[in-house]
């Protein structure tokens, strides 16, 4: 009977230590979530903070700015106006003369050939006046990658009338180049077939296009293009 009874009080107290380490294993996992929740809201509610902080310093420096326009109204104002080069009155450019000096594009020359129009001759028949074509790198290597389907396109290209220009720009996307040096140089005349290249010079005063029309060559943004044809 004795060893019953040891035997059932040491089930009763293991059963009473099991349920203290679990009540301490809940007290633990809620002090640790507890914890956790109050460290998220501390993020929060400091980024609460710095974002009101950050708002209410920009209402100030729109109120400041305000306040300064308000303070002086009769004040000249500035303003950034771009700068033209000085060889040009208005929209004549006082740098185009004999001899002429035409960067061409990939397509002109393609289109040239399926024309049957010699490239500097029909350069001459356009402008009255002894013409310099010139081809930059990219140009050249657009040319090359076309393949041998535009062989007589790269034999032209490498003629010993063409005036070579290097390239100092990565890659072999030749608009973005002939627009750069068009823009630097205004002693150049932009011969190309491409109409987004067309419409990227326009926008840029004193730079004449020459293009073609009805198999010959015509030009346009040039008031001294004697050969050129009317329509």
């Amino acid at each position: 009977m004795c060893c019953v009874f040891c035997n059932s009080g040491e089930a009763e107290n293991k059963e009473v230590r099991c349920d203290e380490a679990n009540d301490q294993s809940e007290r633990s996992q809620n002090v640790s979530w507890g914890l956790f929740c109050s460290l998220l809201w501390s993020q929060h509610h400091h980024r609460l903070i710095k974002s009101l902080v950050c708002f209410c310093r920009k209402e100030k420096d729109r109120a400041k700015a305000k306040e300064k326009k308000k303070k002086d109204p009769s004040e000249l104002k500035e303003r950034e106006v771009q700068k033209y080069p000085s060889c040009l009155f208005f929209q004549y450019n006082t740098q185009l003369g004999p001899p002429y000096h035409v960067l061409v594009d990939t397509n002109f020359i393609n289109f040239s050939i399926k024309a049957k129009l010699d490239i500097v001759q029909s350069m001459m028949d356009c402008l009255y006046a002894k013409c310099i074509p010139y081809i930059t790198d990219c140009v050249m290597a657009e040319i090359e990658k076309l393949g041998m389907k535009y062989r007589v396109a790269l034999r032209i290209a490498k003629d010993a009338r063409f005036e070579r220009l290097p390239c100092t720009h990565k890659g072999t996307y030749a608009d973005d180049c002939l627009v750069q040096r068009v823009t630097q140089h205004k002693c150049y005349i932009l011969a190309t077939v491409d109409r987004d290249l067309k419409r990227r010079v326009r926008k840029i005063p004193g730079v004449p296009i020459m293009y073609i029309s009805n198999h010959r060559y015509n030009i346009e943004r040039m008031p001294d293009d004697y050969g050129a044809p009317r329509f």
